[in-house]
Parts: C-alpha cells; sequence; structure tokens
C-alpha cells in the first residue's frame, strides 16, 4: 500500500491569479487533484493543467458542496494520490472553515500543510493606497463576518449584529447588512461618526473591481444598496484611517448625497489623492 499523500490548504489570494504566492503556485503546478472555492479565477487553475480539478466552493444563500463532504473527499483523495491542494478564496485561516477540514484530516491521519494567502483585506487597502493604520488615527483593526451559515445555507438571522470596538474596520460578506452595520456604528460606536470615512470594494484585485466611496452616514441612509452586484464579493472598510483627504474629515451634505454618482464610483481603477 503506497503512503498516504500530503493535503496543502492554500490560499489563492484575493482574486487575481498573479497574487497566489510563489509557494501556492509550485504546489498547483505539481498537484495530482485540486479542491477550488467558486470565487477562484480561472486564469489560477490554468496553473495546474496536469490535475483533476473539483470546484467545492461554498456560496452564501446558494446551493453548494457540505462541508463534511468537502472533508471526506479530501480524506478519499488523500488516499489515492500524493498532492493535493485544497485551493481557498483569500488566506485559509480567516472565514474559510479550515479548522473544521484541519480536524478531519487530523482524525484520519493525513498529513497536510497550511500555504498563507493575501486576504482581501490587505488587498483592498493596497487598492485603495490607504493603511488600515494610521499613527494618530487608528491603532487596532478588526476583520468581521456577519454571515453565520449553516449546512442547509439558510443564514441565521437570530443573532443581533455585533459590532467590534477597533479603529478600522472590514467586514467579509456584509452586502445585505451594509445599511444596518452603519446604523448600529452611529448608535453605539465612539470610534466612528457621521463623516467616517467609508469604502466599498468588489471584485477586489481583479479586471471587475468597483469602489464606492462615501461616509457612514449615507452607507446608513442605504445609498449604497442598489449600487451593490450580487455576483461579485464585496469588501467593507470604515474608519478615518481611510479619508482621502483632511477636508474629507469635515464632510457636507452634497458629498453624501453624490455618494453614487460616477465621479465616486471607479471600475478596476485607483483612488488617488
Amino acid at each position: 500500500m503506497s503512503a498516504l499523500g500530503t493535503v496543502y490548504l492554500v490560499g489563492a489570494g484575493p482574486g487575481a491569479a498573479d497574487l497566489i504566492t510563489v509557494r501556492g503556485a509550485k504546489l498547483l503546478a505539481k498537484a495530482d487533484m485540486v479542491f477550488h472555492d467558486a470565487l477562484i479565477d480561472p486564469a489560477m487553475l490554468e496553473l495546474c493543467p496536469q490535475a483533476i480539478k473539483v470546484a467545492v466552493g461554498k456560496r452564501c444563500g446558494k446551493l453548494s458542496s457540505a462541508q463534511e463532504f468537502i472533508n471526506k473527499r479530501l480524506v478519499d483523495a488523500a488516499q489515492k494520490y500524493q498532492t493535493i491542494v485544497r485551493l481557498k478564496g483569500g488566506d485559509p485561516m480567516l472565514f474559510g472553515r479550515a479548522d473544521e477540514e484541519i480536524t478531519a484530516l487530523s482524525h484520519a491521519g493525513i498529513p497536510f500543510e497550511i500555504v498563507p494567502g493575501i486576504t482581501a483585506a490587505l488587498a483592498g487597502a493596497a487598492s485603495l493606497q490607504k493603511s488600515l493604520t494610521l499613527r494618530g488615527v487608528a491603532r487596532s483593526v478588526a476583520f468581521v463576518t456577519l454571515a453565520q451559515a449553516s449546512e442547509s445555507g439558510k443564514i441565521n438571522q437570530e443573532q443581533p449584529i455585533q459590532n467590534p470596538s477597533a479603529d478600522t474596520l472590514v467586514y467579509y460578506m456584509g452586502r445585505k447588512d451594509a445599511a444596518q452595520i452603519a446604523q448600529q456604528l452611529l448608535e453605539s460606536s465612539p470610534n466612528h461618526q457621521r463623516d467616517t470615512p467609508v469604502h466599498i470594494l468588489e471584485a477586489v484585485s481583479t479586471s471587475k473591481e468597483r469602489h464606492w466611496e462615501s461616509n457612514l452616514l449615507a452607507l446608513a441612509q442605504g445609498k449604497a444598496d442598489h449600487w451593490f452586484d450580487p455576483s461579485s464579493p464585496a469588501l467593507i472598510l470604515i474608519g478615518q484611517a481611510l479619508q482621502t483627504n483632511q477636508n474629507d474629515l469635515k464632510g457636507s451634505s452634497s458629498k453624501v448625497d453624490d455618494g453614487l454618482q460616477n465621479s465616486l464610483i471607479f471600475s478596476n481603477s485607483r483612488r488617488r489623492a
């Protein structure tokens, strides 16, 4: 009987195929089998033409592979092949259910390794050319997700939104709750006010990237609700460190009202001060 194969949990990065790490790309190039998320750039799968490719993506609100099924497929594959890659969007250890896969592999005695990837929040900061931290302004950052999907794919709506107290907040999968997030921050957060800058990025780092910019009041008023593209992953960034320039801190009603005008929406572009 041949030795068990190794499963590599590889971070694919935020979206663009060339943002995967060198180690991740090398593993794809020699993989026998690749289990990949739904949002993986098809160009990234061109890095592993020799591999058997299996889509096991989980999309919010859509029919997708049950986690237990994914776990079993990984264990079964390691008994047949030597190099198995579980290609996960962003970084495997952030909102990626890596713990469940690690537990299943450990219980089955399957060797595994973790290969980090660039998470969307960091790619978003790079796209905006704004640090998530700023000396004297922002010394803490929180990555937040409100999604609590069960294996049936239904979102748990019973839990109230719990907003952390960090200076800069980055919400993953927060599209449907965007206005409510902003409303609760205005009501309860000492770190965020009506004119606190807000950036929303969709499909960050890809050719489909889009950018919405305004402030917390505009977000609370629902002015981004009809801007979102339901088919693209969205990232909501909130905090004073993200101000475009010093004048934006003062804000104005016209700035809020113009939040969805073409001058503030960018497609695959960078905002420059």
